[in-house]
């Protein structure tokens, strides 16, 4: 397979999403129990890496009716797929074997991590939840992208599960800590998804995949988005009161502006206007790699 296809099916700049708060979970196990291995840290990376690949080209395969109908009728930078199994350019043979790797990957890692590194009783079924979250999550018969249901599952696998599992990883056990911690970085995961399925809305409907926008209808889809931007502030403030270092505010608090900002635009129907809502998605994005890095940075610099 040409190298430059395997980059566009990987969508590799958003693996940024998952990466940022495994390492944040693993910082957090360094800095409040004093536990920090390399090889566990580098083993568990590259099977939650491998997890989300599994979503990523299972969407490419499972996804191409609506990803085809996205181009003609609403096409956004952030939406319908990476578009090369659209344009034939690789076959779904290739991409299925690319499912079978990286599940392997993923299901090697867990158990040398449980088995040989010893990290844990609950490692494996850590890692089993994300698996199937990612594995099922386009691809039938369960095709959680088309239950209303997707979007919970995103903001466990891409908030409390990536965080929690970073730290229980190096930790051995869990803490109250990083599941609060977890809260912002899930709500603003969902709005990720909520906010991507906005351009997709008129292919998704002819298609009948209901997902949750499909499901409640655009206005009611930016009063939930406001409502997870609300959740993700307060949830952040009782992540400070729980034990995060207070610097980790002075980071975060751009973020917390960007998102309020986006709320409004919502609010007030910009989606409409499909430039605008390309910039909402790309913003929605960095707000939620914004809170994870400040947490990171918080972190390292207090």
């Amino acid at each position: 397979m040409n190298l430059k296809y395997w980059f566009l099916l990987s969508r590799l700049p958003f693996l940024s999403v998952m990466l940022l708060p495994y390492i944040l979970g693993a910082l957090l196990a360094g800095r409040f129990s004093g536990m920090f291995h390399w090889p566990i840290f580098w083993l568990g990376m590259l099977g939650a890496v491998s997890v989300q690949l599994i979503a990523h080209y299972s969407g490419e395969i499972y996804d191409l009716a609506e990803d085809r109908l996205s181009v003609v009728l609403e096409k956004n930078f952030f939406t319908g797929g990476s578009q090369v199994m659209v344009e034939n350019l690789v076959s779904p043979k290739k991409v299925r074997i690319l499912i079978g790797v990286v599940l392997f990957l993923s299901m090697a890692a867990g158990l040398i991590l449980q088995f040989y590194f010893k990290a844990g009783k609950w490692t494996l079924l850590l890692g089993s939840s994300g698996i199937i979250c990612a594995f099922f999550y386009s691809r039938p018969p369960l095709r959680w992208v088309s239950r209303g249901f997707g979007e919970v599952l995103i903001a466990y696998a891409f908030g409390w599960l990536s965080i929690n599992a970073g730290f229980y990883l190096q930790a051995g056990r869990f803490d109250i800590l990083p599941t609060w911690i977890s809260l912002p970085v899930a709500c603003s995961v969902a709005n990720i998804i909520l906010i991507n399925e906005y351009p997709d809305y008129p292919a998704d409907k002819q298609v009948f995949k209901q997902n949750i926008l499909v499901r409640i209808g655009k206005e009611r889809g930016a009063q939930l988005y406001t409502l997870l931007v609300i959740c993700a502030g307060g949830t952040f403030i009782l992540a400070l009161v729980r034990g995060l270092p207070l610097l980790t505010a002075v980071f975060y608090f751009p973020v917390l502006i960007i998102s309020i900002s986006l709320a409004l635009a919502m609010l007030k129907s910009r989606y409409n206007q499909p430039k605008q809502l390309e910039r909402i998605c790309g913003l929605t994005i960095l707000v939620n790699l914004g809170t994870s890095l400040s947490c990171i940075l918080g972190l390292l610099l207090s």
